[in-house]
């Protein structure tokens, strides 16, 4: 039994402390704003001007979180825009007054000074045909009463992005893993993925993802260690996918 417990523990310092440790001391070797009130909030000029993008399209963001949560997690949103020539909506989760906010910050504004990343982009008549499930899934999310935030295990921001997708599963959309809270079970602890595989959480705080896409993942504390299969990558906790922004 105690070697069991030792090689257990020798698992979780090299599988999830030591990249964590390594991604942290990176993340603090660059400045950084110290508080909100001194980070850039503008846009970032990741997306083209809507008056010249006249199809519809669905997009996913994702920036690295602020202060000593952008070690380990990033913070997303979804962008969508109808057809025409009409402005961006940019949808996303916040931890202070009430949480679903709309057009809070600009479309591809960064996130406390961090330069976001489009991480999945859907246009033209599939993403028409997709946009009002996908707002409805928005208004359907339960987690958007004031106080019903949580940063850790969540429901937090990642969480709410994930409820989304996982109600439009046609999107097809693997989110990254370093979105910590994207999985806090919504729903159902055991549940069936897009495309093929499963995952079960155990409130946020443990769990494992088995799936075509998602290759096979362990998640610790939100913490996420694993590999790709398909487009083969490691996966590391603070770093991500390896070779991927995210």
């Amino acid at each position: 039994m105690r070697k069991v417990l030792k090689y257990s523990l020798l698992v979780i310092l090299l599988v999830f402390i030591a990249p964590v440790l390594a991604h942290a001391a990176l993340w603090l070797s660059e400045e950084r704003p110290r508080s909100w009130r001194d980070a850039d909030w503008s846009s970032a000029k990741t997306l083209p001007d809507p008056r010249d993008e006249r199809d519809a399209s669905i997009r996913i963001m994702a920036a690295r979180a602020g202060g000593l949560k952008g070690a380990v997690s990033v913070h997303t949103w979804l962008v969508l825009k109808p057809a025409g020539t009409g402005p961006y909506d940019r949808y996303e989760v916040v931890g202070w007054g009430n949480p679903l906010r709309r057009n809070g910050y600009p479309a591809d504004g960064r996130w406390y000074s961090n330069d976001p990343v489009v991480i999945y982009e859907l246009k033209g008549e599939a993403a028409e045909r997709l946009l009002p499930k996908v707002e409805q899934a928005i208004r359907a999310y339960q987690f958007s009463e004031r106080g019903s935030y949580r940063i850790w295990p969540g429901p937090n921001s990642n969480t709410f992005v994930a409820s989304v997708l996982a109600a439009v599963p046609e999107l097809a959309v693997t989110m990254p893993p370093t979105a910590v809270g994207r999985d806090f079970p919504a729903g159902a602890w055991l549940r069936r993925l897009p495309g093929g595989g499963f995952s079960a959480s155990l409130g946020g705080f443990a769990g494992v993802t088995l799936g075509l896409r998602q290759g096979l993942e362990v998640n610790l504390l939100g913490l996420v260690a694993g590999v790709r299969f398909r487009d083969p990558a490691l996966i590391l906790p603070g770093f991500g996918a390896l070779g991927e922004r995210f």
